[in-house]
C-alpha cells in the first residue's frame, strides 16, 4: 500500500517531534533541519507512528503500510538514528527519536561522507544554542527532571569526613554494573568541529553507552564495542582532561555517560548563555574550600566549565593572598573539575543539603519529564491515527497542564503514588516490560 505525502509533511513532523519527551518549537531553522535529515516518505511514516515504543505488527496496523514498504522505511530511518529499534522483551520495538537524546546525537555520531556535515552542524548549532526558544521551551518553568545529571569525580569527594556515595553517583559503580559497552563520537564536539566553534583539544571518541542503548548503537554502527577496562580508561582520560561527567538521569540501568567540556557541550554552553540553571541536573555535591590552605591562584575558577567558580578580592583580616574563590551554589554542577585542578589540595566535594530528585528508571524519567513539559498525554494515548485517542489526548492533556495539577503530581507527597499508578496502567495494557527499562 502506498501513501501520498502531503506538502506540509515537515510541519506535521515538527509537531510530532515537539510532542515527544523534549519540546522542539517551530522555526525556519528547525524546518530546514528536518528537510535535511528526513526524506518526505520517511517524515510521513514518523508522523503516522505511535508516540511510544511499539511492536512491528502494531506499527504496521496503525500506519497502514504493507510489510515490505514498512520494513524498508524503518531500515532507512533506524540506520540514520531517526527511529530507534530496541530489542526488549524478546522482540524489536520501534519509536520515533526525540530531538534529544535521539536525532541530534545519533545524527552527529555518524561520520559517513553521505551528508553535508558543515550545513547540518550549523543548523543544529543555530537551533539548539543560537535560538533561545529551544532551551526556553524545556527549562524556563523551573523543570526538575532533566535528561542528564552530573556525577562527581570520585577522588574529589571529602575522604577525611566520610561522605556516603550512592552507586548511581559513581562512574566506577555504574560501569561495574554493566555488561555491554560502546564508545562513539561525541555529537557535540563533532558539531562544534564542523560549525567552526570547537577550540578545545579534547578528542571526539568519548561518548559512552551501556546495556540496551549500547546494543542499539553497535548494531547500527554508531559506536564501537569496548571492554569494561577500556570504558574505565575512558573515564580516567576524562579526569586527566578535566571533563565533566554527565550521566543518564536515572538510578538503574543508565544508557549513557557523557564526557563534557564547557567549550562544545550544547547543554553546558546553553546553561552559560541562557541562565537556566536546570539544563543539567546537578550532582548531590558542592565544592568546599579550606581557606587556610587556598593560595588564591585561580586555577579552580579557570577550570569551571560554567563559570560557577569566580575569584574575588580577599578582604579577610590578615589575608596573605590577593583573591579568594567563591562558588555560586545555585548553578554549580558539583562535578569536581575545580578540585581536580587545585594544586594546594584546598578543595573537596561535600554533600549538598538540598535533595536532588533522581528517577529510578527510564520509564519514570520519561513519565515525569513529559509531565513537566506538557506531553504526558501522548505517552498515555499513543496512537495518532485514532480519533478517539486524539480526543483523549486533548482532554487529559489540558488537565495535566494545569499548574496546580502538575505541581501536585510532582510533589514529594504524591510523586511515588502517581508513578505507581502509571506502572499499573502500563501492566494492564500488557506493557509491564516498559516499566523495567
Amino acid at each position: 500500500m502506498g501513501h501520498a505525502v502531503g506538502k506540509d509533511v515537515y510541519r506535521k513532523l515538527g509537531a510530532k517531534i515537539d510532542n515527544l519527551s523534549f519540546r522542539t518549537p517551530w522555526s525556519e531553522t528547525f524546518h530546514a533541519l528536518l528537510k535535511e535529515l528526513y526524506a518526505p516518505e520517511e517524515a510521513d511514516l514518523v508522523v503516522r507512528m505511535p508516540f511510544t515504543l511499539t511492536s512491528f505488527d502494531r506499527l504496521r496496523s496503525i500506519t497502514g503500510y504493507d510489510e515490505i514498504q514498512l520494513r524498508n522505511l524503518l531500515e532507512k530511518l533506524c540506520s540514520k538514528g531517526l527511529v530507534m529499534d530496541l530489542w526488549l522483551s524478546g522482540s524489536f520495538h520501534y519509536m520515533p527519536s526525540p530531538l534529544v537524546i535521539g536525532v541530534f546525537e545519533l545524527t552527529m555520531m555518524r561520520s559517513a561522507p553521505d551528508q553535508d556535515w558543515k550545513k547540518i552542524s550549523r543548523l543544529f548549532h543555530d537551533y539548539m544554542i543560537g535560538q533561545k526558544a529551544f532551551l526556553a521551551a524545556n527549562c524556563a518553568q523551573g523543570e526538575k527532571i532533566g535528561l542528564m545529571r552530573t556525577i562527581p569525580h570520585e577522588d574529589m569527594i571529602d575522604q577525611e569526613n566520610y561522605v556516603e556515595i550512592l552507586d548511581y553517583e559513581q562512574a566506577s559503580a555504574i560501569i561495574d554494573g554493566q555488561k555491554t559497552f560502546a564508545i562513539g563520537i561525541c555529537s557535540c564536539r563533532h558539531t562544534a568541529m564542523h560549525a567552526g566553534t570547537k577550540t578545545c583539544s579534547v578528542p571526539l571518541d568519548t561518548c559512552s553507552s551501556f546495556g540496551v542503548a549500547a546494543e542499539f548503537l553497535l548494531r547500527r554502527g554508531f559506536a564501537k564495542n569496548v571492554s569494561k577496562a577500556e570504558m574505565t580508561d575512558n573515564v580516567a582520560r576524562s579526569k586527566e582532561l578535566g571533563l565533566v561527567l554527565n550521566v543518564d538521569n536515572v538510578q538503574k540501568n543508565p544508557s549513557y555517560l557523557c564526557h563534557c567540556c564547557g567549550d562544545c557541550c550544547h547543554l553546558l554552553v546553553g546553561m552559560k548563555k541562557s541562565g537556566y540553571t536546570n539544563v543539567v541536573i546537578t550532582s548531590s555535591f558542592l565544592p568546599e574550600t579550606d581557606q587556610e590552605t587556598c593560595t588564591g591562584c585561580g586555577r579552580c575558577a579557570r577550570a569551571c566549565p560554567i563559570d560557577a567558580r569566580t575569584m574575588h578580592a580577599d578582604d579577610m583580616a590578615g589575608a596573605r593572598r590577593k583573591k579568594r574563590p567563591m562558588t555560586d551554589a545555585a548553578i554549580c554542577l558539583g562535578c569536581g573539575v575545580c578540585a581536580l585542578k587545585c594544586r594546594s589540595s584546598a578543595l573537596v566535594l561535600v554533600r549538598r543539603k538540598k535533595r536532588i530528585i533522581t528517577p529510578e528508571t527510564t520509564f519514570e524519567r520519561i513519565i515525569l519529564q513529559c509531565l513537566e513539559r506538557g506531553t504526558l498525554q501522548n505517552q498515555l494515548f499513543d496512537n495518532p491515527q485514532s480519533a478517539t485517542l486524539k480526543f483523549m489526548r486533548g482532554f487529559v492533556g489540558g488537565f495535566l497542564r494545569l499548574p496546580p495539577v502538575k505541581r501536585a503530581l510532582m510533589s514529594d507527597a504524591l510523586r511515588s503514588a502517581f508513578l505507581a499508578a502509571m506502572k499499573k496502567g502500563a501492566a494492564a495494557q500488557g506493557r509491564g516490560w516498559m516499566t523495567e527499562v
